[in-house]
């Protein structure tokens, strides 16, 4: 047996090292040296809405392991979110995911500084040039995650613990009672308000006082869920998640299920979109279709029919033929706010002032 060597032309080897290039140049390679700045307000373990955020910058970091990640956790909005942001600049940051809402204005100085780097800021309601907002919406959730509490309550009554009464919150607690209340008419969502995104003996004491009253089902809409579903759970509770879909492992025996963001797959768009200059400023707004809106897997405690309403209810809301706000629908002092035939639509959520019929408690 001979072997022949073949020799292959320089223009011809060069244009295979040139394709084999290419080749490697997959999205790995695009983003090799791109460094990612994140700032959160509270701790990346929280169980909600910063570990939410965490969790997604690490799946694009596996997605892209090019990416180099700058991370701090406990920044306080302001003059501190400023100057972090800053430092990410100067460390060489091309892309800073400011994590709170009230980083909005400290990102959109420090973007005015630096318009070659890219932010990205979740809920915002201003951008500038290189600066885009994002955010997923989140009553048809709600309304899921209440047929489900409505079925698995025993006593008809439910809770929510919630931060603040602002209106896209009282939005979610409304879709939650009409979800609960459309396989459990006699359902009722009590809800008491802390005043504060994260101050546990707060939600401890409001947690207390909920199921003090009867209550069976705990929902909560503040940072970390952790000592709301925990309260619950030592209390044999039920509860259901928000944020993160880390919260199930707190309350294992009395979870019925949860909202997540998993925001993985979003954050690798967005790191690519500046490392390919495909870079423009927008307002994102995602919902059950997209891929950065979950819902996490339903505990031992919720039937498999409930299952399978929610199922059914999931893709009638993605395929429009159904509205979470379908009049007639009046609020909780009696008045009149959709009426029949016509349905309150989800782009005006801002203007949700009001508590629904069935909600006990008031937003002022």
């Amino acid at each position: 047996m001979s072997l022949t060597l073949i020799r292959t032309p320089r223009t011809l080897l060069s244009v295979l090292i040139a394709f084999t290039v290419v080749l490697v140049a997959g999205p790995a390679a695009e983003a090799q040296g791109l460094k990612v700045g994140i700032l959160h307000i509270g701790s990346m373990a929280d169980g909600g809405y910063n570990q939410a955020h965490a969790e997604g910058i690490q799946v694009m970091k596996r997605n892209l392991p090019g990416v180099e990640i700058i991370e701090v956790e406990n920044v306080p909005e302001g003059a501190d979110a400023e100057r972090v942001m800053e430092n990410m600049v100067k460390q060489g940051a091309k892309l800073i995911v400011a994590a709170s809402f009230g980083y909005l204005e400290p990102a959109l100085r420090v973007a005015a500084k630096y318009p070659d780097v890219k932010f990205f800021h979740p809920g915002g309601y201003k951008r500038a040039p290189n600066v885009t907002t994002y955010w997923a919406s989140t009553p048809e959730a709600f309304y899921l995650m209440g047929m489900a509490a409505g079925r698995t309550t025993k006593t008809n009554k439910l809770g929510y613990v919630v931060a603040l009464p602002i209106s896209f919150f009282l939005a979610n607690i409304n879709a939650f009672e009409l979800g609960a209340r459309s396989v459990n008419p006699k359902v009722e969502t009590r809800v008491v308000f802390t005043g504060t995104f994260l101050d546990p003996a707060k939600e401890a004491t409001a947690a207390n006082a909920l199921l003090d009253q009867g209550v069976d089902v705990l929902g909560v809409i503040v940072d970390s869920p952790i000592t709301v579903v925990q309260t619950a759970e030592k209390r044999n509770a039920y509860s259901v998640g928000y944020h993160s879909l880390g919260a199930q492992k707190f309350a294992p025996k009395g979870w019925i299920g949860g909202i997540a963001f998993t925001w993985g797959n979003l954050y690798t768009r967005f790191a690519k979109q500046v490392t390919e200059g495909a870079f423009k400023s927008e307002n994102i707004l995602g919902g059950l279709a997209d891929d950065y809106l979950t819902l996490a897997p339903f505990g031992a405690s919720v039937s498999a029919d409930a299952v399978a309403l929610v199922n059914t209810r999931k893709q009638e809301f993605i395929a429009g033929t159904t509205h979470v706000f379908a009049g007639p629908l009046k609020d909780n002092r009696g008045v009149e706010r959709v009426k029949a035939g016509a349905f309150f639509p989800l782009t005006d959520l801002g203007k949700m002032d009001w508590l629904v019929e069935g909600v006990i408690g008031q937003p002022r």
